[in-house]
């Protein structure tokens, strides 16, 4: 998988919304240490969470399967924009026909997870999809024999309060293998100015 940060909120808004409850606009110092201290003492340690909620990042998500789709779109406070298969699996058609021991060439449209029979199955399932593709049925209906290993991408929104929960809850053992290691990679991701908001809750 791969991880862009397309966009992020400087710290200064954060801090100024803070600062809005008590005018204290005359103490901030443009997003440096004082505003920094600020967030992290009011959004973490006193809880007040909500104002965390004016920082916000966009991401760049590619290469990740459709069973961690899943798990993603479980994070309701957030928001995501995802590559259509109702536009996109005419990528599909034109591939010669795919055996078991093409995991190399099918490495373009799975993930795999080193589980030699589970790998196998899911290129036996892209190569059912590209015959159903290929004999002329529409997207919509031929979607229906995606394998959950089959890899998309997306734009992928959330403000940092959501994002705290996600890496806590997703960088954790217990998490899905694969959306542990996205949820370590938007960590590694964020700008590292941003990065002392969320490394309480990352558990590598």
């Amino acid at each position: 998988m791969t991880i862009t940060l397309l966009n992020h909120t400087p710290l200064v808004i954060c801090s100024n919304a803070i600062r809005t409850c008590w005018q204290s606009f005359d103490k901030s110092d443009n997003g440096g240490e004082k505003d920094k201290e600020l967030i992290d003492r009011v959004g973490n340690k006193f809880k007040h969470a909500s104002t965390l909620e004016h920082l916000v990042y966009t991401f760049y998500i590619k290469g990740i399967s459709r069973a961690l789709l899943q798990e993603l779109a479980r994070h309701r406070m957030a928001s995501l924009s995802v590559k259509s298969t109702r536009y996109t699996l005419k990528e599909l058609k034109n591939e010669k026909k795919f055996n078991t021991n093409d995991k190399n060439r099918a490495s373009k449209y799975l993930v795999f997870t080193d589980e030699e029979m589970v790998d196998e199955m899911s290129i036996k399932a892209l190569e059912n999809l590209r015959v159903v593709l290929n004999s002329g049925i529409s997207n919509d209906r031929a979607k229906y024999c995606l394998p959950e290993s089959y890899k998309t991408e997306l734009t992928w929104t959330a403000n940092a309060r959501s994002l705290q929960n996600f890496i806590s809850l997703r960088s954790d053992k217990a998490a899905l293998w694969e959306i542990r290691e996205l949820a370590i990679n938007i960590y590694d991701t964020l700008p590292q100015d941003h990065q002392y908001l969320f490394k309480d809750f990352l558990k590598r």
